[in-house]
């Protein structure tokens, strides 16, 4: 150790000295993958720092208690009262009228304890219960509403059948991060003002939220134990500051997880320019090992002494890594924050630097450790000889079993810290598939290069000819080329594929079979005249169905999530539906649906896949809460229910008589031409104040801007893996310079042109960045449809324009890269290089 130690301190000294000329590119690829993995880890710690502290803040309480179409009865309001001061709220949508304008609105009715944590801020300020009072009643409303209808302060316009007055415009919500997705804009009003809309009627879809404060240390388990004790069969959903905003929550956690995934996979391509650095470091110490081995050298001593050496830059690129990846979010918090939905808490997080500094010293021992097993193999008689690059084949067992053994830890790391376990394994997968395939494609391309070279077709053709023989040549540049610059065009080309995958879900196959308008709350007595639109030549179709809401409480007497799990159609509530004769259009595909006059105990079809995954069999029992009422019926069929159409379907049906006397309303989908829904909405609304019509073009469009955002934010990822790969491609490019001015000399000297040597170089830069565009093309392919089919659970057609634009780029990036570094070589006097090679 202790020679071993003074080889380093004064290889590391002369290293110093230089710049650390040799290992620029060792440092820049392991600290940029060390910083974005770092710097996105600590963004998820932020957010969920701010979820933790504003929990009671976003929710609106230190806990909520909802209830699904109905207000809480009596005994009700008594429990909730004895945990501690208590706030109701009712949510639902409706439509705002203004003249013959008319827009879509999510209403919060709120009474005057409201908001029990945090502040509404008004403009003009001033408290809710005098800003919202007088003849007649105030509301306050979301700017982007108001500026829809033109409304001012002061102006007048209609909810269902009454008059009310914008009071103010909302400027802030305390808990708007924590209901999920809205269809439209919020107004906000008294509970009490609502009397006389005719928007809350038998069957509406509404749902009340009691938002509770407890007392100062009261246990949340405890209360809701409590609770449920109390209130044993009122199927109320139970929520609390500790998970404020859950939708938001899962959603961010799961896109920093796959981000931290995609800096991993830059960190597969930065250790591709780790390993080209150490293997070039090791070659041109090719004299040094020499000498120190005629002196008697032990070769296990070097393995040590060059070690320690690596070691110490690696421990720096984590040191320049881990405070990158801390300042950076602390830089940009004022960005990041007005961003996000969601309070952050931005400051840093020792937790995800470690973390990140653990993921690089892993990939840097990965990655240097094949190039130093096999430097060590170098003989002393290469002192005597021009024996240029490393021994061939394999390093010892040993060293092989190690970089297993790390691969493995790296891998295992990265699944359980990033929460995803099942991903992480597939990107692994993917990402060892992608490597090999690259590998095996530099070898082909080397191979196909060289036996080119040599046909007579290309004879008299110097500048192509030369450019295959370099490809084909011993140098390894084209493989550190193919695996850097292929590895990040791969990672990119996937997100391309799935990016173009999800806009044309959302942007050409829904509009084809879409509805204009998706009506609910339609009472039963006026279900005729929505049917009677049929009628009207523009309009193509309507389709309707009664429906109730209600929550899948238990499967088979047991507790429906301890049974089913996280399935979504046990979180929250479900549409549920009655039909005497099952819809033409509809197939059952196991068991029977009952009949038109049947009146026996209750029977339940339900979707086929959602069944499947939930292991339901025929014959199973299932029990729904629907207002408060416990409903358990006998699964009796299984049938297709194609919910990407954005049409009726549902996921549970029963037979007439189980529901028989429920309070409930219609809903609605028509299908009309473009120039005709202005007018339908106009007259529907005219007519039937209290009917919601949902305009489907708009919540495709609100879903394909949340898309944009996430495509955008994995896209940043992506790019930031192709920086690092164009780090790699430069440093290969540097490396070659010496082998590229000999060569330059010797062409020169034998009578080209510097045309025809800029060619060559030209061609051979192309050759390989087109090389890597066709394998990351594929490979990005592959990937793209296995995140889209198993992961998105969306169908998948490949996108040839992300695939041109992935290609056109690798050439394009390794033409720059290789002509930035060809000047040098062009202007050297073959003179003066030759001499000194001599």
């Amino acid at each position: 150790m202790t020679a071993a130690r003074n080889i380093a301190r004064r290889e590391l000294r002369n290293g110093f000295r230089d710049g650390l000329r040799g290992f620029r590119v060792f440092l820049a690829c392991l600290t940029l993958g060390i910083a974005a993995i770092a710097a996105v880890g600590s963004v998820r710690e932020a957010i969920t720092e701010g979820l933790a502290r504003e929990g009671a803040t976003l929710l609106g309480g230190d806990a909520s208690v909802e209830f699904t179409y109905r207000f809480a009865d009596d005994a009700e309001r008594a429990a909730l009262a004895s945990l501690g001061d208590v706030s109701e709220i009712v949510e639902f949508r409706s439509m705002v009228t203004v003249g013959e304008d008319r827009a879509l609105t999510q209403i919060k009715a709120v009474d005057d304890v409201y908001p029990i944590y945090g502040d509404l801020i008004l403009d003009p300020p001033g408290p809710l219960a005098a800003t919202l009072q007088g003849d007649p009643p105030g509301a306050a409303m979301d700017p982007v509403l108001a500026d829809r209808l033109g409304l001012q302060v002061g102006d007048m316009f209609t909810l269902g059948e009454k008059t009310f007055r914008l009071a103010a415009r909302i400027e802030s919500e305390p808990d708007n991060a924590g209901g999920g997705f809205d269809f439209g804009p919020r107004t906000l009003l008294f509970t009490d003002d609502l009397d006389g809309t005719g928007l809350i009627q038998p069957g509406t879809l509404y749902e009340t939220e009691y938002r509770l404060r407890l007392p100062e240390g009261t246990d949340l388990d405890a209360a809701e134990a409590r609770l449920d004790q109390a209130l044993p069969d009122s199927g109320y959903r139970w929520r609390d500051s500790r998970n404020g905003a859950p939708g938001i929550a899962e959603f961010v956690e799961r896109l920093s997880a796959f981000l931290v995934l995609v800096g991993l996979a830059g960190l597969a391509v930065g250790g591709i320019g780790v390993a080209s650095a150490v293997r070039a470091h090791m070659v041109e110490k090719t004299a040094t090992i020499a000498t120190l081995k005629t002196v008697g050298a032990e070769a296990r001593t070097l393995f040590t002494a060059f070690a320690l050496q690596i070691g110490a830059i690696t421990a720096l690129a984590v040191v320049l890594g881990v405070a990158l990846g801390a300042v950076l979010p602390l830089a940009f918090s004022p960005i990041i924050e007005d961003r996000l939905p969601v309070p952050a808490a931005i400051s840093v997080y020792p937790l995800a630097l470690v973390e990140a500094a653990l993921y690089g010293t892993l990939a840097a021992a990965l990655f240097t450790l094949w190039p130093l097993a096999k430097a060590q193999d170098i003989r002393a008689a290469a002192l005597f000889r021009e024996a240029g690059g490393m021994p061939a084949g394999l390093p010892r067992r040993g060293y092989l079993i190690a970089t297993g053994v790390i691969l493995v830890t790296l891998v295992a790391a990265a699944a359980v810290l990033s929460g995803i376990p099942t991903l992480t394994l597939y990107t692994a997968g993917g990402l060892l598939a992608a490597f090999l395939a690259l590998l095996a494609t530099a070898w082909a391309t080397r191979k196909a290069a060289r036996r080119l070279a040599r046909m007579d077709a290309f004879k008299g053709h110097t500048a192509l000819r030369t450019a295959l023989g370099s490809v084909g040549g011993p140098s390894g540049e084209a493989a550190a080329v193919v695996l850097s610059l292929g590895l990040g065009l791969t990672v990119l080309a996937a997100v391309g594929q799935i990016d173009a995958n999800l806009r044309a879900a959302i942007q050409r196959d829904l509009p084809e079979v879409a509805p204009a308008y998706f009506m609910v709350d339609i009472q039963p007595d006026q279900i005729d005249a929505i049917r009677a639109l049929e009628n009207d030549p523009q309009v193509e179709a309507v389709e309707a169905a009664p429906m109730l809401r209600g929550i899948i409480t238990r499967i088979n007497g047991q507790d429906a999530v301890e049974v089913g799990g996280d399935h979504w159609t046990l979180r929250g509530d479900r549409g549920v539906t009655y039909a005497e004769e099952l819809d033409e259009d509809t197939k059952i595909t196991a068991g029977e649906w009952w009949a038109a006059d049947y009146d026996g105990p209750n029977q339940i079809s339900f979707a086929a896949e959602e069944a499947a995954e939930l292991g339901l069999k025929l014959g199973d029992t299932l029990t729904v809460n629907i207002l408060g009422r416990d409903i358990e019926g006998e699964v009796t069929s299984f049938r297709e229910v194609d919910f990407s159409t954005a049409g009726i379907g549902f996921v549970l049906a029963m037979n007439p008589s189980a529901l028989e006397g429920a309070p409930h309303t219609w809903i609605a989908t028509i299908y009309a031409e473009p120039e005709a829904e202005a007018r339908i909405l106009r007259d529907i609304a005219g007519d039937f104040p209290n009917i919601t019509a949902i305009r489907v073009r708009d919540a495709i469009d609100q879903v394909s801007e949340i898309l944009a955002g996430v495509a955008a934010a994995i896209t940043y990822g992506a790019s930031a893996t192709l920086v690092t790969g164009a780090v790699v491609l430069i440093g290969a490019a540097a490396a070659g310079t010496k082998a590229r001015t000999y060569e330059a000399s010797i062409l020169k000297t034998v009578g080209a042109s510097r045309a025809t040597i800029l060619g060559s170089f030209a061609l051979r830069w192309a050759i390989l960045g087109l090389t890597s565009g066709l394998v990351a093309v594929f490979a990005g392919a592959a990937a793209g449809w296995g995140v889209s089919v198993f992961i998105m659970d969306t169908s998948f057609r490949f996108a040839p324009g992300s695939a041109l634009a992935i290609i056109v780029g690798g050439v394009a990036l390794t033409l720059v890269a290789g002509i930035a570094f060809a000047w040098g070589p062009l202007a050297a006097r073959p003179a003066q290089i030759l001499r000194a090679r001599d």
